[in-house]
């Protein structure tokens, strides 16, 4: 039976709470997994348990890490994450940028010694929902993608994610993997036992495939946005690099194609970049956002090929899915369910879902 939203999210803290991470921290870090799973990311909450819990018990997480600021102007700011999870220091650096922002016009907070950081959407929302254009981008921890035309993984998913106040309460909100799928819809497969769909994955000689262990364990790879060279994988492969571009060449962070690349002592050093920018700096802030309601509005007003299913902007199929979980709950795949059990068990958290 799917768990109520409430439940969910303190299922994910206690899990957090029983590694060691503070109380406060672990509710923050379980706000943002819990929002994935409401708006249907499901490939960015309660599923990375078991990678968090994984890398952790390797030594790659600093579970009680902070944020710190280590070099400062009025509109930039690089911040350390210190070897913890990406969420707290992302939070840190949105609220950073989004400050900054308010009074230079526009900002922009590059991390590195991070690790995953969850849902991009979440941290470009906090932009939109403060009035400013938010964006936002990240490296990546594993190599599971090839360069269009590449015949090894060279990238990660690299996603990107971009964010517009609007309508209230409806941000435009762009958020996708530089793939044709993020590499957590993937690893959901495996964990029910399913295939992947064609087009999703191809083997080390180019073929294609729909093991789900084939980019992990097999030498393949992920396919770029654009799957193949008739679809335009190159403009996916263009997005990934300009993605590490700012993620981690702007940041320092150790590049996904350096030999260092998660062979640190400790952590992981992947790389975000944020940006807010406030649209007052060239008109007034609600003409902005009624051009940008109305723009949206217009396009879900085109014409649909099929009267059952209306056109959306970005951020609508999310706050569609959020509205039917809220209500209905939030479904958990029976294995990812006995996975994350036992990893509740090992820890002694209290287990909270049907």
């Amino acid at each position: 039976m799917p768990a109520s939203y409430a439940t969910h999210r303190a299922q994910i803290e206690a899990i957090l709470i029983s590694w060691g991470m503070a109380k406060n921290d672990a509710d923050r870090t379980a706000e943002v997994m819990a929002w994935a799973d409401l708006h249907g990311v499901d490939s960015h909450g309660f599923s990375m348990i078991t990678v968090y819990h994984e890398r952790w018990k390797q030594g790659r997480l600093n579970i009680l890490a902070q944020p710190s600021i280590t070099r400062e102007t009025p509109v930039s700011a690089l911040i350390d994450g210190n070897a913890g999870l990406g969420h707290l220091t992302s939070r840190f650096a949105m609220d950073t940028a989004i400050a900054k922002a308010k009074v230079s016009g526009m900002a922009i907070s590059s991390v590195r010694n991070s690790a995953h950081f969850g849902a991009c959407g979440f941290y470009a929302k906090m932009a939109a929902d403060a009035g400013l254009i938010g964006m936002v981008a990240t490296s990546a921890s594993g190599k599971q993608v090839a360069p269009a035309g590449g015949a090894e993984a060279r990238l990660g998913t690299d996603p990107l994610a971009f964010a517009a106040p609007g309508k209230d309460g409806e941000p435009f909100l762009l958020d996708m993997a530089t793939t044709t799928v993020a590499a957590g819809k993937i690893r959901n497969k495996f964990n029910e036992g399913l295939p992947t769909p064609p087009g999703w994955l191809v083997t080390k000689e180019g073929l294609p495939s729909t093991d789900p262990l084939e980019a992990t364990n097999k030498g393949g790879s992920l396919t770029p946005l654009g799957g193949t060279p008739e679809g335009s994988n190159h403009k996916g492969y263009g997005l990934a690099a300009m993605v590490n571009i700012l993620g981690a060449c702007l940041s320092g962070a150790t590049l996904i194609t350096s030999p260092m690349h998660m062979k640190q002592p400790f952590g992981q050093d992947i790389g975000h970049f944020f940006m807010a920018i406030d649209p007052g700096l060239f008109r007034d802030p609600a003409d902005f956002k009624a051009d940008v309601a109305s723009f949206c509005d217009e396009l879900r007003a085109t014409k649909p090929m099929d009267p059952a299913k209306p056109v959306m902007v970005a951020g609508d199929p999310e706050r569609k899915n959020a509205a039917q979980r809220m209500e209905h709950g939030i479904p958990i795949g029976a294995g990812l369910f006995e996975k994350v059990r036992a990893i509740a068990a090992e820890h002694n958290a209290p287990w909270m879902l049907n």
